[in-house]
């Protein structure tokens, strides 16, 4: 991986995810545990790009009576880049430890292993709240970063070709268990609280890559990677928020990755980039709780600029007649998930087809189109978390 990227000619240090912090402490604790051995570095793959090298912070070793081994803690800094947010510079520990099966913690992550649990401790939030990627009553440690974890340990097993039947009775398992000293602390900025994210930070990240641009230097990026689609000569676009939509767009529509466009929050920006440079279809598409935002003239879909999804979505509900019981549960929800469960319990689905419409609608006014001279056909598609299509808008 470079270590660098360059926007408008100028210089942004990538930087790495808290995900890829808990498995490469994940990884080296598990050396550590089973050689004995002490090191420095530890190289991680992440879904982006192999063998990352990751800093060893601090190594805590815990020993039996027997000065054989019984926990190993290691702590790696969190490193942001030029990116830098809340978590920057934020110890993520993974402590290893072989116990009972009957001693596991009663709040642990989804099971990833025969013989590996996966749990956490001061300073990683629990999901308290439906809709999010992690069930309720878990540690706030989303899939991809569990995977990662999972598959680091793995990898040391293989590689140093440790018998886990030798390693293990079938009483006993393998435990990781991910902290942050100073995650509650560091959770105040962020917006677990909103997300129904109780006591710490989140392990998070899909890439398992902090790309560093300013919002200037994205704008400009993203204007030229229109730019040579059109050069290429597509005259469709399809405009994504992030990693939700072009999945669903590629694996469940079929579109090509080629005429795929990430846009992050810059919805009326990109509209009007896509106007100037003469494309004849616009396609939005993404999840449900970023677009709604556009279906009531929000052109930038950032938390921090506008969050109005609850409101714009009791509005509509409201003029479909929905009760005030049905209402008061849509506000009571953490997140755009929890909503559509409340709506498909109560049969309401018409409201996703009419936030797509007034999104479509919106679209086209924000880019002050002409329907008599310009002929440029807009189209929302809504998904949900699971990337089922939820509504897609009438041609424009």
């Amino acid at each position: 991986m470079e270590k660098y990227i360059y926007v408008d000619g100028k210089k942004y240090r990538r930087g790495f995810t808290t995900g890829t912090c808990a498995a490469a402490a994940s990884k080296a604790a598990a050396y550590i545990l089973f050689t004995g051995k002490k090191i420095k570095k530890i190289n991680v793959d992440t879904p982006k790009y192999k063998a990352i090298s990751i800093e060893i912070e601090n190594i805590d070793i815990e020993y039996f009576e027997n000065k054989n081994i019984k926990s190993v803690n290691v702590g790696v800094i969190k490193d942001g880049g030029d990116d830098i947010d809340a978590t920057h510079g934020m110890e993520i520990c993974s402590k290893i430890e072989i116990i009972p099966i009957s001693n596991l913690p009663k709040i642990r992550s989804k099971k990833q292993s025969n013989y590996l649990e996966i749990t956490s401790s001061n300073g990683i939030g629990t999901v308290k709240a439906q809709g999010l990627s992690v069930e309720c009553n878990r540690p706030a440690i989303n899939p991809v970063p569990l995977k990662m974890i999972a598959d680091s340990v793995q990898e040391i097993i293989e590689d140093l070709q440790i018998d886990i039947e030798k390693k293990l009775d079938k009483e006993k398992t393998f435990l990781i268990t991910i902290s942050a000293p100073r995650g509650e602390e560091i959770a105040k900025n962020t917006f677990n609280s909103n997300l129904g994210i109780e006591g710490g930070i989140s392990i998070i990240g899909t890439t398992g890559i902090v790309e560093p641009m300013s919002d200037e230097g994205w704008k400009k990026a993203l204007s030229l990677e229109l730019y040579t689609k059109v050069k290429k000569g597509l005259d469709k676009i399809i405009l994504v928020p992030g990693n939700i939509g072009y999945d669903a767009m590629v694996s469940k529509l079929k579109y090509s990755p080629d005429s795929i466009v990430k846009m992050s929050n810059f919805i009326g920006y990109m509209l009007m980039e896509c106007k100037r440079l003469g494309f004849k279809k616009i396609y939005l598409a993404g999840h449900i709780g970023k677009l709604i935002k556009l279906s009531a003239g929000i052109m930038d879909s950032h938390n921090r600029i506008a969050d109005a999804r609850h409101e714009i979505m009791i509005a509509n509900l409201a003029l479909m007649g929905a009760s005030l019981e049905i209402l008061k549960e849509i506000e009571k929800c953490k997140t755009t998930d929890a909503m559509l469960k409340v709506i498909d319990k109560n049969n309401l689905h018409g409201v996703y087809e009419i936030i797509a419409q007034k999104a479509a609608e919106r679209a086209w006014n924000y880019m002050r189109l002409d329907r008599k001279k310009q002929n440029i056909e807009i189209e929302i598609i809504l998904f949900s978390m699971e990337s089922d299509v939820l509504a897609r808008s009438n041609y424009k």
